[in-house]
Parts: structure tokens; C-alpha cells; sequence
């Protein structure tokens, strides 16, 4: 069979002995190898090697079951029982819509902090400042006291960086007030 592009739909063929087979490496592999490529939003679909029924929903069941149960919990009890509580509810049909656009909104804004927080700490005076203590960090890791003349030169500067970020907070007062 041919390799599949990167945005193609991997077919993993799971036999009654409980291995599964990636179509598209030619291998055998493991319920983590599937688990990281949903990381890597790589997609795939899971097959039953004898009937074809697809048994996707089922396997990243098992996936999540898994990572629950070495101890990486990300489900909450309540949670879970509230989920089970769903079961035969009316409102069933509805969950699955509102799970997802739950998720995807907070991946976004998961997304939007981290880009967020890069952003103050690559440059102006908190960069300099992070710079700064990972150099005392690995000054001290060492078992070496940074140079008198460095530490002056550190004393000034912490100054004027001080002077800066106090110049921000003014500003943001005008703003704010």
C-alpha cells in the first residue's frame, strides 16, 4: 500500500488478538504510538481487521482510560459522574456538540495565553529580567559568585528596569483611570 500524506486518513487495522496494525508504516503499534499521534493531530481511523466496523470512538476510549489510570487524571470525578448521569437523558444528542466547541474554545484560549506570555518574556524588561536570573541560576548551580564589577553593572541596570517597569504601570494607571 502507498504512504499516505501528512493530511491523509491513516487506516490502523485492530485483529481479534488485540494488536494493531498501521496500514500506512507497515507495522505493528501501540495504543501510546495512536495516543501521540493525536498529538501530533495526525488523523487515522481504526478498523476491525474482520468485520470493518470502524471501532475509532472505542480504541481513544481505551486511549483515555489509560492515560486515567497511570495517573495523569484529567477527568474529574464529579465530572465523570455528571457525564454517566447524561446517559439516556434527553438532552444525550446535545453533549457530544457542547463537549467539543467547549474543548475547541479552550484550546484557543490556551493558545492566546501561551502566545501572550511568549510575547512579554522574548522582549523588554521582563526578557531582561528572566535573562538575568537564569544567569544567577547557573552562576550558583556553578558554585561561583558573579564578578563584582557584573554585580554593579546588574545593580544598575536592575535600576533602570525598575525605572521602566514603573513608567509602565503610570501609564497603564492613566489608562485604566
Amino acid at each position: 500500500m502507498a504512504r499516505g500524506r501528512k493530511d491523509d486518513v491513516v487506516i490502523i487495522k485492530k485483529y481479534a488478538n488485540r494488536r494493531l496494525y498501521n496500514t500506512e508504516s507497515s507495522a505493528y503499534i501501540t495504543l501510546e504510538h495512536l495516543a501521540q499521534m493525536v498529538r501530533e493531530k495526525r488523523e487515522f481511523k481504526v478498523v476491525d481487521a474482520k468485520s470493518g466496523d470502524d471501532i475509532t470512538h472505542n480504541v481513544l476510549t481505551q486511549i483515555i482510560m489509560e492515560e486515567e489510570a497511570t495517573g495523569q487524571s484529567m477527568l474529574p470525578v464529579n465530572f465523570l459522574r455528571q457525564l454517566i448521569g447524561m446517559y439516556g437523558d434527553s438532552m444525550q444528542s446535545m453533549v457530544p456538540q457542547y463537549l467539543e466547541a467547549s474543548l475547541e474554545a479552550f484550546q484557543r484560549n490556551q493558545s492566546q495565553v501561551r502566545d501572550a506570555m511568549a510575547g512579554a518574556f522574548t522582549s523588554g524588561p521582563l526578557a531582561e529580567m528572566a535573562r538575568r536570573n537564569m544567569e544567577m541560576l547557573a552562576a550558583a548551580a556553578r558554585g561561583v559568585q558573579p564578578p563584582a564589577e557584573a554585580a554593579k553593572d546588574e545593580k544598575s541596570e536592575l535600576a533602570e528596569v525598575k525605572a521602566q517597569l514603573a513608567a509602565l504601570q503610570e501609564k497603564l494607571d492613566r489608562l485604566g483611570g
